[in-house]
This record gives structure tokens, sequence and C-alpha cells, in this order.
């Protein structure tokens, strides 16, 4: 329905062609980056150990993972996975990957509030995306205002989320470059500039779904207030 209106695309094309290039960075950063190795010859999982045990946090337990770039910092189990690519990896993409997600261990060490609140969200955001679609729609078809400003609302906390998950991230990077720094394990130019390309570019996804968000949200609300005002 929304992808045959041409209104729905003046507000999402733009929104789609930033995912893509920041879908494109990604993977030009980590195919670069993840072919140059690191001064110390270091794996993903090497470095990740020292890291930890730099920061204190021994305690936190190191997995596997399938998939690529499925790697990720689990509060619930205090455990960090990585991927087969970052932790056999001993590339200059692996360090900036494994640094940044003990940034996110950190922040669960020193209860960062915007990383408790993201994770607040998660149970509202996800029945939001659902449950938003479903009350839009339907409001849509029956011409039901008030349904349809409810779908929004639903909808709206996963901008919420999107929004809320920008300094998580960002703050989770900028804990990695100074990790990096402070435990000397960047020794060149040619690896600090390749850190902070795998960094930037995964920063811009977040961006990416932020627009996003905001710009399908924005869509819904100029349809259902122009409903609203022929309904009048």
């Amino acid at each position: 329905m929304f992808f045959y209106d041409p209104f729905y695309l003046l507000f999402m094309v733009p929104a789609f062609l930033l995912v893509f290039i920041a879908q494109v960075r990604v993977s030009r950063a980590y195919s670069k980056w993840g072919r140059v190795p690191n001064s110390r010859s270091m794996t993903g999982a090497d470095a990740a150990k020292r890291l930890l045990a730099y920061g204190g946090m021994g305690d936190v337990r190191l997995e596997g993972t399938r998939g690529q770039l499925t790697d990720h910092y689990d509060p619930r189990s205090n455990t960090l996975r990585l991927s087969a690519g970052v932790a056999q990896a001993p590339s200059v993409a692996a360090l900036a990957i494994s640094a940044h997600e003990i940034g996110h261990a950190l922040q669960d060490r020193e209860g960062y509030f915007p990383l408790r609140l993201r994770a607040a969200l998660i149970p509202a955001a996800n029945i939001g995306s659902y449950l938003g679609w479903i009350l839009i729609m339907l409001g849509l078809f029956l011409r039901m205002v008030p349904i349809a400003w409810l779908g929004v609302g639903a909808f709206g906390l996963g901008g919420v989320f999107a929004l809320a998950t920008l300094p998580v991230e960002f703050n989770a990077s900028a804990r990695a470059r100074r990790l990096l720094v402070e435990s000397g394990m960047l020794s060149s130019d040619e690896e600090t500039r390749g850190v902070n390309a795998v960094l930037d570019a995964a920063a811009l996804t977040y961006v990416a779904a932020l627009a996003t968000a905001v710009l399908q949200l924005l869509y819904y609300v100029l349809l259902i207030g122009g409903l609203g005002r022929r309904r009048n």
C-alpha cells in the first residue's frame, strides 16, 4: 500500500539511501581493515582478553557466536561474544570491533544510564513496532482516526529506541578508542586510522536507523493528520 504512494517514497527514499550508504561503508571498512594485520598480530579474542584484564573485567566470559559482524556483549550473562571473523583474525578491524563491545561491558559495569534506558525500552519497542503497524492499518482501513493515532504512538516507540541507541553506541566507540590507546595496542597512525574508519562506519548505521524511524513516523503523522482534517 504505502510503497505505491509517491508521498511515502518522498519521505523514505532519502532514508533508504542513507541505510544503503551506511551498509556499504561498513562492508568496505570491514573488508579493507579486516585484511590489514595489526602490529601485535593479536586476534580479536586475544585483544579482548587483554582489554578485559586491563579494564579490570576478568569475570566477563568470552564466547564465540555464529555469523558475520554479529559480535555483541550480553549484559544478562556478562558475556562477550565474538564472531569467528573477529575472534580468529589478527586484523585492525578485529581490534576495533572487540574494543567496541568491551566498551559496552564497561558501560554495564558502571551502570551507564543510557544503556539501562535502552535495555528498558527493548520490550516496549518490540511490541510497539509490531502492534503499531496493525493499529495504523486498521485505523486507516476503518477510517477511525483515534485507532490510527494509537498506532502512531506505538510505532513511535521504535524511534525512541533508535534515539536512545545513539549515545550508547557513540560512547562505546569512544571507550574503545581510549582503551586501545591507553593499553598501548595501537602503535601506528595507520592502525588508528583503521580503527576510526571501522567505528565511524558502524556509527553511521545507527544514525541511518534513527533517520528511517523518524521519517517513517513523520509520514504516518501527516497521513493520519490529513485523514482527520478530511473527516472534519
